[in-house]
């Protein structure tokens, strides 16, 4: 992982995901959220605009790391990287897309759910992952056992993370930082209520300040 991820996920280890079709107001989400002090950023790649959306934030906004996320193809991965993506983050582990990333030097989390994915992963050089999705693969539980194994990996729990239960994920050891959509609820972005993404924001660092 590159050794600026590595430090901002260090000082605010929460990663909110950006899922919007609307390019010029998915500029507007990720200024929100870097208001409240989070500077790494997952932009999924569910909705047709999605890459420009991604682009967008990109050109428009200043000391991100901007990440693709629900990459799903090589092509994909290649096409995010090429409109600019810092990081890659994919649902499952797609062993094509996992050599390409480390071959390129670029951080890559690939889901993991089971001993036999976070093994194959760790087998072919790889040393973080993403837990997906956290909540039904067991959660902090199923990570404190995976850790006692898998010593040298670390995780990104994501799916079923909230401000209820980020302190328990963040206080697993293993764990580098969590990803999650509750920091940008959809009624509050559709209504233009950023300041309500800010303080959420807000509210995640915190917490996981207090956690580590």
């Amino acid at each position: 992982m590159s050794t600026d991820l590595t430090t901002r996920l260090e000082a605010a280890p929460v990663v909110p995901l950006i899922a919007e079709d609307d390019a010029a107001k998915a500029v507007e989400i990720t200024r929100a959220v870097a208001a409240g002090g989070l500077s790494v950023i997952e932009v999924v790649m569910r909705s047709a605009n999605a890459q420009a959306g991604m682009e967008a934030i990109i050109d428009q906004t200043d000391d991100l790391v901007v990440g693709a996320g629900t990459v799903l193809t090589l092509d994909q991965a290649k096409s995010v990287l090429a409109s600019g993506a810092q990081f890659i983050v994919c649902p499952g582990l797609v062993d094509e897309i996992a050599e390409y990333c480390l071959a390129e030097g670029v951080p890559i989390f690939p889901g993991t759910m089971t001993a036999g994915e976070v093994q194959r992963a760790y087998a072919m050089g790889l040393r973080e992952v993403k837990f997906f999705p956290a909540s039904l693969a067991g959660g902090v539980p199923m990570l404190k056992a995976f850790s006692s194994v898998f010593q040298a990996m670390r995780f990104m729990p994501t799916g079923g993370v909230s401000a209820s239960n980020l302190a328990e994920f963040l206080g697993v050891p293993s764990v580098i930082a969590c990803g999650g959509s509750w920091l940008t609820p959809k009624d509050a972005v559709a209504q233009g209520r950023f300041d309500e993404v800010t303080a959420l924001a807000a509210e995640a660092l915190a917490i996981a300040k207090g956690a580590r």
